[in-house]
């Protein structure tokens, strides 16, 4: 078993860190308001929260379940790229992870506001009785929205997004370019798969799930879109770097 790796070490103290600050501080809601991930059209939104919502999480299962995956992963990772190399790459996963979420729920925000537009609405009316509280919205807008559709349209604008799975799904797909005849097993399926079908098969069913909504192993509320744009992002700079011979510059 390999030792944890020093940027690997402080990435997870950081995280730890802010997780008991969140319970702690602030009735458990304050570190929300200001770190996590707030949708741009929200008051509430600064940022900041684009890079701070990745040292944030929403349980105890869910940092700890990050935080291993960063350990198992993260520390063979920057053994061979280097501490900077290597945070460079965590905090670039994440952020792509990040914008492409964003990117999707702005897609999702404004199908609902664009309705609404044509169903005669004001679109800065609407914003303002969104930003008036999520239980005063204008029961109106259930003439032109669905259910589901004005689900989507309120959760969005009030949601927030949280946790380290964007960036180590990055690290997941340098781990498979990297170590691709390691051998790795789920926890309910102990079949030893290589790395370079396990990782593929892991970014799949997050994109089958980001595409249909069904969750298969994950919470119903798992940001899908984020996993699939860290491993994205991930696999990008992977591709560059190898194409560039750039991962021969070290820069520690």
């Amino acid at each position: 078993m390999n030792r944890i790796s020093e940027t690997v070490k402080h990435l997870i103290i950081i995280n730890v860190i802010v997780f008991i600050g969140t319970m702690v501080v602030g009735g458990g809601t304050l570190f929300y308001d200001w770190f996590a991930l707030h949708f741009p059209k929200n008051e509430a939104f600064q940022p900041w929260q684009i890079f701070t919502h990745m040292f944030m999480h929403g349980g105890f299962m869910h940092i700890l379940f990050n935080m291993f995956a960063l350990w198992m992963f993260g520390t063979p990772v920057e053994q061979r790229f280097g501490g900077k190399k290597f945070l460079f790459f965590y905090l670039s996963s994440g952020l792509g992870a990040a914008l492409l979420m964003l990117g999707y729920y702005y897609f999702q925000f404004y199908s609902g506001m664009n309705t609404l537009t044509e169903a005669g609405f004001d679109a800065n009316e609407t914003l303002n009785t969104l930003r008036s509280g999520y239980a005063r919205y204008d029961t109106r807008w259930q003439q032109a929205l669905s259910s589901e559709e004005l689900g989507k349209f309120i959760s969005v604008f009030n949601g927030t997004m949280v946790g380290a799975s964007g960036a180590i799904m990055g690290v997941l797909v340098a781990f498979g370019m990297l170590y691709p005849e390691s051998k790795l097993m789920l926890i309910f399926l102990p079949i030893p798969i290589k790395a370079k079908y396990f990782i593929p098969g892991i970014i799949a069913l997050d994109l089958f799930s980001a595409i249909t909504g069904q969750s298969i192993f994950s919470p119903s509320n798992t940001a899908y879109v984020a996993h699939v744009g860290g491993a994205l992002t991930g696999f990008l700079i992977m591709w560059y770097w190898k194409k560039t011979q750039f991962n021969n510059h070290r820069w520690d």
